[in-house]
């Protein structure tokens, strides 16, 4: 259990600094695409990596540390909701809806692209190891 604890808190940390630095570089833009891109990269790697561990054996501290941990500190809801009142006050309507189709559909479809390329690469690990070449 605690090393689980230490794994989600260390793997957090990571994405939370990893989202920090993103939003640094995009807030010349004016417009919140830090967050749109850190909840669609985070959602596609998360889908790769729930495929992943669905087929592949794996301890259960670096499944937490990286999904939990990292993607969970990447991502950001409130962040998300944060931005949608803005855009909504400061800038129009249409760029609150552009940006939350963007970041729920994005979000969505590219969890379901890394949910199935992490099938295939988790199944083409397992072929080759079956045939011996790991």
């Amino acid at each position: 259990m605690w090393k689980n604890i230490l794994s989600i808190g260390i793997g957090g940390a990571l994405g939370t600094i990893t989202r920090y630095f993103l939003n640094l570089y995009t807030l010349f833009v004016g417009y919140p695409i830090g967050t749109v891109i850190e909840n669609i990269l985070g959602s596609f790697l998360l889908g790769i990596l729930t495929a992943w561990f669905l087929n592949r054996k794996s301890r259960e501290w670096v499944k937490v540390g990286v999904g939990v941990g990292f993607c969970g500190g990447f991502t950001t809801m409130s962040t998300l909701a944060a931005d949608s009142f803005f855009l909504v006050q400061e800038v129009s309507i249409l760029s609150f809806l552009i940006y939350l189709f963007l970041s729920l559909f994005g979000g969505l479809t590219l969890a379901f692209m890394g949910l199935l390329l992490g099938t295939k690469w988790s199944g083409e690990k397992t072929n080759e190891s079956e045939g011996g070449l790991s």
